[in-house]
């Protein structure tokens, strides 16, 4: 499935009849089974209906880092979004991506 920003904000958690996503790098995790997570008032639901590519590389939950822009980041940064991404593939499908 193919997501515009504004559609992948509907899938946040604010509706419980709908599932949760996440996107890294512009491909979509169904983050769902980590509602505790990304769930309304989860540690991480900033990220959630989002691509949060820039907040997990830098590792901050500041709204203004909740963005698909990698620009400017340092290696270190990048090697942590890896790792992210790693750990996302491993946990969480793929429904899709960001156009």
């Amino acid at each position: 499935m193919e997501f515009t920003p504004q559609q992948l904000k509907q899938y946040d958690g604010s509706d419980p009849s709908k599932p949760i996503y996440v996107a890294i790098k512009g491909r979509v995790f169904d983050v769902s089974t980590g509602n505790n997570f990304y769930g309304p008032g989860g540690a991480y639901a900033m990220f959630s209906g989002k691509d949060a590519s820039r907040a997990l590389a830098k590792m901050s939950k500041n709204e203004d880092d909740v963005v698909s822009s990698i620009d400017g980041l340092s290696q270190k940064e990048l090697d942590v979004l890896a790792d992210w991404e790693r750990k996302f593939e491993a946990k969480y499908p793929v429904v899709g991506r960001v156009v």
